[in-house]
């Protein structure tokens, strides 16, 4: 009967290790400042993808963005070919099409995604530059 405290504790440490080396996806909702703000502290590491049309992009767009079209047949393909382990800040025109890529990016094992809450709407909104 000793014996079983000491199986459960190693059980329960091969457990806890196992979570421990998990890696942690960092996927989070910012603000268009709190981005801006990741882009200047991390570039030029940090991708900044705008998953408009390539016609709303064409438009208007945050300098340096690269485009991908959630209305795409292949998008999520088409996210699968990006690197998974550099950071992205991602945007839409309001948060719809950002929000619902970050749950394609979680699942296809992104790590460090940023959401800009409101899209380009707030990021012009917050006076941030722009690009036609």
């Amino acid at each position: 009967m000793k014996s079983r405290p000491i199986l459960l504790t190693l059980l329960l440490a091969l457990v806890l290790a196992a979570c421990g080396g998990t890696a942690t996806a960092e996927i989070q909702l910012v603000s268009a400042s709190d981005a801006a703000a990741v882009l200047d502290d991390r570039a030029p590491e940090v991708v900044l993808l705008d998953v408009r049309t390539p016609e709303e992009f064409n438009e208007v767009r945050v300098p340096g963005s690269i485009n991908v079209d959630f209305y795409a047949a292949d998008f999520a393909s088409q996210l699968d070919t990006l690197s998974k382990d550099v950071p992205y800040v991602v945007y839409c025109r309001s948060g719809n099409r950002s929000s619902q890529t970050m749950d394609i990016m979680r699942d296809l094992g992104f790590t460090e995604v940023w959401d800009v809450d409101g899209g380009i709407i707030s990021w012009n909104e917050a006076g941030l530059p722009l690009e036609n």
